[in-house]
């Protein structure tokens, strides 16, 4: 353990961290070595982050135990669709219909689904890594957004980031399926300034275009990504930016579409019209690319879209 994760022994982070250890070992020496890895910038934001969402919870009258038990169901959701996955080699759902029913409109699996996806964000290294190349693309484009939507907000993180670089004066749009998703949306944010949707982005025509609109982690999620992209064309200025982001070999409990490389989702960035304007891919684990090609390791595609 490096002596930057020793000194933030007092904090949230580390509170997280020890309470899982003692619940899943094997677990733990993924995420302790993360954190072996992590620079003091990360440090400085997780504890700021959690700090945020703690006081979520006391609104909720929950706790952080809470979360980490969120945390801990959706690990083993997880490792349960992997079985199944290397067995059939496909994810166990197949339909959004059956998802939308099991899982978005199903308040007690969204409420443990969302908490835990909402602590990997700083637990699981590419999280953090795909976070800060939104970061460094939408600061980029920043000067030109006036009008900022985004589709499958899940915690919120990713717009509440935007809302620090971009302008004031911009208009902000959140559209998910999720009740549970929106309503956490909303606490973490806390500004007045989002407009939010709970509706099918198909189901979502605004009397404007956007400049800049993010969706991540959600071509997985449907039957058809090129259609639900060609919507989001629909949606975008002419000269506007598209951030995306969509996993390969990464099977969960609400995953449909299976992307086995980042050749895949290129493949269906194009037959929808966009150029990728810059991208990321990132590993789950810390492997060579021969090892996780061989072992169908999961990875994090990441991409800037233009028309």
């Amino acid at each position: 353990m490096n002596r930057r994760y020793e000194g933030f022994m007092e904090t949230i982070l580390n509170y997280i961290v020890r309470k899982i250890s003692s619940r899943n070992p094997v677990h733990s020496k993924k995420l302790k070595s993360n954190l072996a890895n992590a620079d003091d910038a990360y440090f400085s934001r997780a504890d700021l982050f959690l700090k945020k969402y703690t006081d979520v919870l006391q609104c909720q009258n929950k706790t952080i135990d809470y979360a980490i038990d969120c945390y801990l169901q959706m690990l083993a959701d997880v490792n349960y669709e992997s079985v199944q996955f290397i067995q059939t080699g496909t994810y166990s759902s197949k339909s959004f219909a059956e998802v939308n029913k099991r899982v978005y409109e199903n308040p007690e699996v969204m409420d443990y689904y969302m908490h835990g996806l909402l602590l990997s964000q700083f637990l699981w290294t590419h999280h953090y890594k795909i976070l800060l190349f939104f970061e460094r693309v939408i600061g980029e484009y920043s000067d030109s957004i006036s009008n900022y939507l985004e589709v499958g907000g899940g915690h919120g993180l990713y717009i509440s980031e935007a809302m620090k670089i971009v302008s004031d004066k911009a208009r902000y749009s959140l559209v998910d399926i999720s009740q549970r998703s929106v309503e956490l949306s909303k606490m973490m944010i806390g500004d007045g300034k989002v407009s939010f949707f709970l509706t099918d982005v198909f189901d979502h025509h605004p009397d404007t275009e956007y400049d800049f609109i993010t969706m991540g982690e959600v071509l997985e999620h449907v039957e058809d990504p090129v259609r639900l992209l060609k919507k989001i064309r629909s949606l975008l200025r002419e000269d506007g930016r598209v951030f995306i982001t969509a996993p390969t070999n990464a099977p969960a409990i609400d995953h449909i579409y299976l992307f086995r490389n980042a050749d895949e989702i290129r493949s269906v960035v194009s037959s929808a019209g966009f150029r990728i304007m810059d991208e990321l891919c990132v590993y789950s684990e810390d492997v060579t690319e021969e090892i996780a090609e061989k072992y169908k390791v999961s990875m994090m595609f990441a991409g800037i879209l233009a028309k």
